[in-house]
């Protein structure tokens, strides 16, 4: 079995990479080709957390157990920790063992580059983003891969992290305007493509400041609890896109919330990931507001799993 760590997989896999390799496990979603169970989540202690996500592509003969630990009280490790083992259908042979933290955060810059790419408006420009947390950077990679962005403004509550966040871009080779602000109202009110990536509980910006016209991209939230976007952006919105529906019936706290509150209904959204990747560009108008809510699913980490090991030479 190979072991292969975030460095080893970074050296070869790119977000190129993935994005094809997540239009290929859409079609297989598609067409019946995958078998996924739902997510385990068991409790470790009152705190901790460890989430078990099983996946089978047949029609690229692999299968996939992802396999994450949330320690929130962790002092000198990351506070959640990932792993995928990865199967060949043919033998059942486990044939690698790999590191899932980068995978997991390209996978979903990937879904956003989907998104972004039949939603935004074709002559975007300003990139918003916030919360520049781990999960921000692929997001924002993503974006740059569909729209050629001339402006980035970053925010974070921390403003020395959003300034490391900027220079990372830069060492990166993100050749683009890249502004840290003191004010996220200033930010939305800016941006037109709003990228939204924090686990935050409570609302981090106010829906009324998005100008029409925006797409918003929103990754950061993954339990009912977590809700990083406020009513007003879901009733705002003018078309509502999910990653996965079940996924968010469970866990995308923001549409949740806006069910329950009877601001919207689950027939409102237009659709899933799986339903737009290969239709034609899906905006109405100019002036619409658009929505992508992602909170993930166990065949978007197969995707980018099988993808490292196409190119590995692996499988």
């Amino acid at each position: 079995m190979q072991i292969l760590t975030d460095s080893d997989i970074q050296e070869v896999y790119k977000i190129n990479h993935a994005i094809e390799d997540v239009k290929l496990v859409l079609d297989d979603f598609r067409n019946d080709r995958l078998v996924e169970a739902k997510r385990i989540v068991l409790p470790a202690s009152d705190s901790s957390s460890m989430l078990y996500m099983p996946c089978i592509s047949t029609a690229q003969k692999v299968s996939i157990i992802k396999t994450v630990s949330i320690f929130p009280d962790n002092a000198d490790l990351p506070t959640t920790q990932g792993n995928i083992l990865v199967s060949n259908l043919n033998d059942g042979k486990h044939i690698a063992s790999l590191e899932a933290s980068y995978l997991t955060r390209l996978r979903t810059g990937a879904m956003t580059a989907i998104a972004t790419d039949k939603l935004a408006r074709k002559d975007s420009k300003v990139l918003g983003v916030i919360g520049t947390g781990r999960m921000a950077f692929e997001q924002v990679l993503g974006v740059l891969e569909v729209r050629d962005i001339n402006r980035i403004l970053l925010f974070n509550r921390t403003r020395s992290k959003a300034e490391t966040f900027k220079k990372d871009l830069e060492d990166f080779g993100v050749d683009t305007d890249i502004e840290v602000v003191n004010e996220v109202g200033d930010l939305v009110g800016e941006s037109d493509i709003l990228n939204c990536a924090t686990q935050s509980k409570t609302p981090v910006f106010d829906g009324s400041n998005l100008k029409s016209g925006t797409h918003i991209n929103g990754v950061g939230s993954f339990t009912p609890e977590m809700i990083e976007m406020d009513i007003e952006t879901v009733k705002r919105a003018d078309q509502i896109y999910l990653d996965d529906i079940n996924g968010a019936k469970e866990e995308a706290g923001e549409i949740i919330k806006a069910v329950e509150d009877g601001v919207i209904t689950w027939n409102d959204i237009k659709g899933t990931l799986v339903d737009i990747f290969e239709k034609d560009y899906l905006r109405n108008s100019n002036e619409d507001i658009t929505l992508y809510k992602c909170v993930g699913a166990g065949y978007f980490d197969l995707a980018v799993a099988n993808g490292v090991m196409k190119i590995k030479n692996l499988k």
